[in-house]
């Protein structure tokens, strides 16, 4: 038996793409919407709950994901229709996933998108007269500020922690207050009154430099945590969406755990690869990514 040869077989079949799973076909650079659309398809329950229900009232979006997730099963599918559906008719020009990830869960019906649907409870309270109002209201994302800070790490609990600890409202931010007939310092917290089946969380990468006098893009290292404890609910980390690049000339795709074989794939538009994990960033314990924009997590 000639080994160096039996050698090179074996590892010229480990060097082959393993993939169950299908890519997307898009028109122009619709890399925001393509990984979108693999983490709905990949949600558990999700791509179950659209063809069950199915509306065909014309202002949902639902036959278009269920004709969509239906070819994904067997190929590599086509996204222009629901493109047009969407009302994308420059596809070349660059938008973000985020935006599009709400937008396709406001047309979906209320049925089928309701496990991505939580509500939080407003609390503002007058630090002048002490009158606190209270107010709800629905959310599909958590935006979470990120931070430079230097050779630190930003760390997505402490971030999830201080969103939800609030802030107080003074100088330009006061806020009105009724009983004051003024505008008056304020403070402002929330907290989760309905928490969503599946809990997503923006690390807003995109802010507004005002020495620039232009909008950049923040590429620190976040820790990102497999497990998240909110409140009596703990959520598993099942898919993240990637952003690389800037502003002018960016790609996203899309790291995510199948339900079905518990495994880590990687979606990049029309490739797809079965991975050991989401990369990360060498000397981490453990998730740690210059690069995560969107993280998904299912109750459990």
């Amino acid at each position: 038996m000639n080994h160096k040869l039996v050698g090179m077989f074996i590892e010229k079949l480990e060097s082959f793409t393993i993939s169950d799973y299908y890519g997307l076909n898009s028109p122009g650079i619709t890399c925001y919407l393509n990984s979108v659309l693999q983490v709905f398809f990949m949600t558990d329950g999700f791509r179950e709950a659209v063809n069950q229900c199915c509306s065909q009232d014309p202002k949902t979006i639902d036959p278009y994901l269920g004709r969509l997730f239906s070819d994904l099963q067997k190929n590599v599918a086509q996204t222009h229709d629901i493109t047009k559906r969407l009302g994308i008719t420059d596809v070349y020009e660059q938008r973000d996933a985020a935006e599009y990830f709400e937008k396709i869960l406001c047309l979906t019906s209320p049925e089928a998108a309701k496990m991505f649907k939580g509500e939080l409870k407003h609390q503002t309270t007058c630090l002048t007269c002490q009158e606190t109002n209270h107010s709800t209201g629905f959310f599909w994302i958590l935006p979470l500020a990120v931070e430079e800070l230097g050779d630190q790490t930003y760390s997505v609990e402490k971030a999830l922690k201080a969103f939800f600890k609030g802030e107080k409202a003074c100088g330009d931010n006061k806020i009105y207050c009724k009983c004051c007939d003024n505008k008056q310092e304020a403070e402002i917290g929330c907290e989760m009154k309905q928490s969503p089946e599946v809990l997503t969380l923006l690390l807003k990468r995109f802010r507004f430099d005002d020495k620039q006098r232009c909008c950049t893009k923040l590429s620190c290292s976040v820790d990102v945590p497999h497990i998240l404890h909110i409140e009596s609910s703990k959520y598993v980390l099942y898919a993240l969406l990637n952003h690389f690049g800037d502003l002018k000339g960016g790609h996203y795709t899309a790291h995510v755990k199948s339900y079905e074989n518990k495994s880590w794939y990687h979606f990049n538009d029309d490739v797809v690869k079965r991975v050991d994990q989401p990369p990360s960033e060498p000397g981490a314990e453990g998730l740690r990514s210059s690069f995560a924009y969107l993280l998904m997590y299912q109750k459990c």
